[in-house]
């Protein structure tokens, strides 16, 4: 085939050196060999790639049509060549990452554009789901990283490592009048009678029983599926600050004020895997990449060890 991998790199090598001399000593050759390369090339293709009558080697316009295209080929090769050495140095094919649903991701979003940039070629899939079925993928092998707010369970099979802190807060229509909600709602406890919207899949148990005050709920799979139905009046719902200060600020939600307490449950925000799965390269620097101690500056790498938390 003409145009193989090196007759790229020797094509380009006289587009961007002007002469086949220039070319030869930048691939450390002798000349002879790159005019006979170039004139194999030119035998396949049925035409010249550059005008040798005079002293520089000018490409022909047909040359320059296959010069962009030429580019980028040789790059995409490049990084192939160093996708197949990463993976040689522990660098994993593909990394999924399940986030709970309601958990500030910007962080990690943060993160992965970075991975992005160290692994070109790595594929990263992000999946969000409930808090729960996000622990479950990461327990049956479907995620290899989970971010979610912290439980009051521990799971001795789970290393994590803490990246942010977040803030539930209970929040009701501020347009429509709430399902079953007291209209001189004083104390936490009188929302035991109204509705809760709690983000969970139909079936799953919920384990950050922190979160939850009424018996009455209605499961939904996504923070704006929740913060829909609180702006129509269906029920109230503990969710996270972040992501309620704009439907707060454009006044169709209200933040709920208690006589008794302050609204509010911090949350720690935590990267979870599993000790009996070692991290691998660009899980363990996304990792140290989130780490509020080592969060690397843009365009610096982050290192590869972390130590299970």
């Amino acid at each position: 085939m003409a145009l193989s991998s090196d007759g790229i790199e020797l094509f380009l090598a006289v587009v961007d050196h002007g002469s086949f001399s220039g070319a030869a000593r930048a691939l450390r050759r002798v000349p002879s060999a790159v005019s006979m390369g170039i004139a194999g090339i030119e035998a396949e293709l049925g035409y010249r790639l550059f005008d040798r009558s005079r002293r520089e080697a000018v490409p022909t316009p047909r040359a320059l049509a296959l010069v962009p295209h030429a580019r980028s080929v040789a790059s995409r090769l490049q990084l192939l060549q160093v996708h197949a050495q990463e993976l040689g140095e522990d660098l994993e094919s593909a990394l999924t990452i399940a986030v709970a649903a309601g958990t500030d991701d910007r962080r990690l979003l943060d993160a992965v554009a970075e991975a992005g940039g160290w692994h070109p070629l790595l594929r990263v899939n992000l999946v969000r789901a409930p808090h729960d079925e996000v622990r479950a993928m990461l327990h049956d092998g479907r995620a290899d990283l989970a971010l979610l707010t912290c439980s009051e369970r521990l799971d001795r099979e789970e290393a994590l490592a803490m990246v942010a802190q977040d803030v539930w807060v209970a929040v009701a229509s501020a347009t429509a009048d709430t399902y079953g909600l007291p209209p001189g709602l004083r104390r936490l406890e009188d929302l035991a009678a109204s509705r809760q919207i709690v983000v969970a899949g139909p079936g799953d148990e919920i384990t950050e029983q922190r979160l939850l005050v009424s018996d009455a709920r209605w499961h939904v799979d996504t923070v704006e599926a929740a913060l829909g139905l609180v702006e129509r009046g269906a029920g109230w719902a503990n969710l996270p600050l972040g992501a309620v200060r704009a439907r707060v600020a454009a006044g169709t939600i209200r933040i709920l004020e208690f006589d008794n307490l302050d609204n509010g449950v911090p949350m720690s925000v935590q990267l979870v895997w599993l000790r009996r799965n070692p991290l691998r390269r660009a899980a363990a620097e996304l990792i140290a990449f989130m780490r509020p101690a080592q969060h690397s500056a843009p365009g610096t790498r982050a290192p590869g060890s972390v130590r299970s938390g």
